[in-house]
């Protein structure tokens, strides 16, 4: 675990929504970092398709990062990869 410095405004947005989304401010924070890491490797795809990758992810034992890298630099246009080989 690592701790990363944030500014007080993006704390203060992280608050917010940790309340309004019944989160603790850190799972907010991982999880606009996954959504943000998913946006960046995944440009074609937008924010349900994201949400639902991270869910099927969940299901099938969490995000591989290496194969959605791997896949990323590989397709001009990805499919959707999670842990245990599954695509959409």
């Amino acid at each position: 675990m690592g701790i990363v410095k944030i500014s007080e405004d993006m704390h203060e947005h992280l608050r917010v929504a940790s309340n309004a989304l019944s989160r603790s401010i850190n799972a907010q924070a991982e999880h606009w970092m996954r959504i943000g890491m998913l946006a960046e490797l995944h440009p074609n795809l937008d924010h349900s398709d994201i949400c639902r990758m991270l869910v099927r992810a969940e299901l099938e034992g969490g995000l591989d990062l290496e194969k959605l890298c791997a896949l990323a630099d590989s397709s001009p246009s990805p499919q959707l990869h999670v842990a245990g080989g599954a695509k959409q």
